[in-house]
């Protein structure tokens, strides 16, 4: 007589989402205009789903399941070629969710993990067999408890073998503070949302201008992304509205025109921690324009550059 299964461990219930979360927009708009073919969205994320992949236990936030399947079918609306997954908070060091995601993309994805300073050799080649590039360092106080950087240190020494880059979020009322522990860093640099800039101030006040001359000074990408995060006076990127996030541009015009080869774009998907609105992904893809003075400048944004750092 066969042994009996063990009976199924009882699943822990689902948490609900956070006061007030704003789920990723059900319908996006197509692009008015075509984006070009090989483009890479180098910054969106995968939430669970919440059944399959439970949330960090010391997460900041609750969101909604935003998976991989919903993740692809978005990348293929738009007419994205290639996705680069980076790990959620609402995961902690935990990337099941999205090395899931990067494995079923059949080598269209490639993953930022979070990483603890103890791991071993064995895993990190793991997650380099599998997709992953690179780790990210969170500075952002209100979604992280600290930033020890001796343990980030050690980490950067690890992953700097593998040939990997060190994604950082950050804000630009905080770069005095870290900007020479950014500059000690052995590997390469990509910087999240242009670091975050107060559009408010001028774009050629000392607050972005020092920005500026820290990516020009050390071995800088930056990703000019997520307009609605940042801007302040919008308008939003919803109901057709082709002129969106007016007061962001000039900081990311400026960006892709003074470091062309090292400027990269992507989404933002599911849209973490937005309070005010949910904007539409098709009007973001066609924000684009504002940002790139040339074809040139448009095809290396969206293509070139993201295949050389990620597909070389």
């Amino acid at each position: 007589m066969p042994t009996p299964l063990p009976p199924l461990s009882p699943q822990p219930p689902l948490s609900p989402k956070s006061p007030g979360w704003l789920d990723w927009y059900p319908n996006p708009s197509a692009p008015r205009r075509a984006l070009p073919p090989g483009t890479v969205d180098t910054h969106c994320h995968v939430f669970g789903p919440q059944a399959r992949f439970p949330f960090a236990p010391e997460r900041k936030y609750t969101p909604c399941d935003g998976g991989r399947d919903e993740l692809f079918a978005l990348r293929d609306h738009l007419g994205i070629a290639r996705n680069v997954i980076v790990q959620a908070t609402c995961h902690g060091a935990d990337n099941a969710a999205m090395l899931d995601a990067v494995r079923a993309s059949d080598g269209l994805a490639r993953g930022i993990a979070t990483v603890r300073p103890d791991i071993g050799e064995t895993e990190l080649r793991a997650l380099d067999a599998a997709g992953v590039r690179g780790v990210r360092f969170n500075f952002v106080r209100r979604l992280v408890d600290s930033s020890p950087e001796a343990d980030l240190t050690t980490i950067a020494r690890k992953i700097a073998r593998l040939g990997w880059h060190i994604v950082l979020y950050f804000e630009s009322a905080d770069l005095p503070d870290l900007e020479d522990f950014f500059a000690s860093l052995p590997t390469p640099l990509v910087v999240d949302h242009m670091g975050r800039p107060d559009v408010t101030g001028p774009v050629g006040g000392p607050e972005f201008s020092r920005f500026l001359r820290f990516v020009d000074d050390n071995d800088v990408w930056v990703k000019v992304t997520c307009p609605e995060r940042l801007s302040v006076s919008g308008p939003p990127a919803l109901d057709g509205e082709r002129h969106a996030y007016t007061d962001v541009v000039p900081f990311a015009r400026r960006v892709v025109t003074e470091f062309p080869d090292r400027v990269l774009w992507g989404t933002d998907w599911p849209h973490p921690n937005l309070t005010d609105h949910m904007p539409d992904d098709g009007l973001l893809a066609d924000h684009v324009d504002h940002l790139t003075p040339t074809p040139e400048h448009r095809q290396k944004l969206l293509v070139t550059n993201p295949m050389a750092l990620y597909w070389p």
